[in-house]
């Protein structure tokens, strides 16, 4: 079975930091924020398939969580 991978196309004007629990749960890829108008790749653990929050905290700025989910009885026909 072959690894999985999510792109993210930032294109909300605003740089989104990357949840932390999204590499402890298993992905893989640059932790750097993401600026605007940039796309980042996400690599899943073999067998999952993503599942995607983004939160905005204003001022703050937005945040997003890649996490990847077992697929375990979900096939699609």
């Amino acid at each position: 079975m072959k690894k999985m991978k999510i792109k993210y196309f930032n294109d909300t004007g605003r740089i989104v930091t990357i949840h932390p629990a999204t590499f402890l749960q298993g992905c893989t890829g640059d932790k750097d924020p993401i600026k605007y108008l940039e796309e980042r790749t996400f690599i899943l653990p073999e067998g999952t398939y993503p599942w995607v929050k983004m939160w905005d905290y204003g001022e703050a700025g937005l945040s997003i969580l890649v996490s990847p989910i077992a697929d375990k009885d979900h096939s699609v026909e």
